[in-house]
C-alpha cells in the first residue's frame, strides 16, 4: 500500500480522481512488503517543459517526469518509506491518449503504473530492460482489465 499525496496544480477534463490514482499507484506496488510514500504532481505543459530540460536536457513537456528517491549519505535508505514523485502533464497525456484513439482513463492507468515502476527501479534503455517493463506494465493493467497499451489497433 501506498501513502500518496497528490498535487494537482492543473485541472482538465478526464483527469483521474484521488482514488483512482491511488488504486493504479497500488496496483504497481502490489508484492511490496513496504509501505510506500509517493507524490503525484498532475502539471501543465509549462511546468513540465521546464523539469524536463533541466533534469533530462530534452525540450518541450513529456507525459511524465520520475524522480525517485535517493537517500542522502550516511541515511540508510531502507529506513525510509519515501519512494519518490511523479510529475504528469495532463495536457500531453490527453493529447497522447486522443492521437492513440486510446480511453483517456486507461491512458492515465498506464502513465502512473509506467511512473511508478520507473521509481521501482524498471527502465527501457535497452530493448531487454524494455521488455521487462512492457511485461510488468501489461501485467499489471490485465489485472485491472485494462488492454495491452502496446498493442495497436488496425
Amino acid at each position: 500500500m501506498a501513502h500518496i499525496e497528490i498535487q494537482a496544480v492543473v485541472d482538465s477534463i478526464g483527469q483521474p480522481n484521488p482514488q483512482q490514482i491511488r488504486a493504479w499507484v497500488d496496483a504497481a506496488l502490489e508484492g511490496l512488503h513496504q509501505d510506500k510514500e509517493i507524490v503525484v504532481r498532475i502539471v501543465d505543459e509549462t511546468e513540465s517543459a521546464g523539469l524536463n530540460e533541466h533534469y533530462r536536457h530534452k525540450w518541450g513537456p513529456t507525459n511524465i517526469l520520475s524522480f525517485p528517491f535517493e537517500a542522502p549519505e550516511g541515511v540508510p535508505e531502507m529506513a525510509l518509506n519515501l519512494l519518490g514523485d511523479l510529475v504528469i502533464c495532463a495536457p500531453v497525456v490527453e493529447k497522447e491518449a486522443l492521437e492513440q484513439r486510446k480511453s483517456l482513463e486507461h491512458h492515465w492507468a498506464h502513465i502512473i503504473i509506467h511512473g511508478v515502476l520507473h521509481l521501482l527501479g524498471y527502465d527501457h534503455i535497452d530493448d531487454n530492460e524494455a521488455e521487462l517493463m512492457e511485461s510488468k506494465e501489461i501485467t499489471i493493467l490485465k489485472q485491472l482489465h485494462i488492454n495491452n497499451p502496446y498493442q495497436h489497433e488496425a
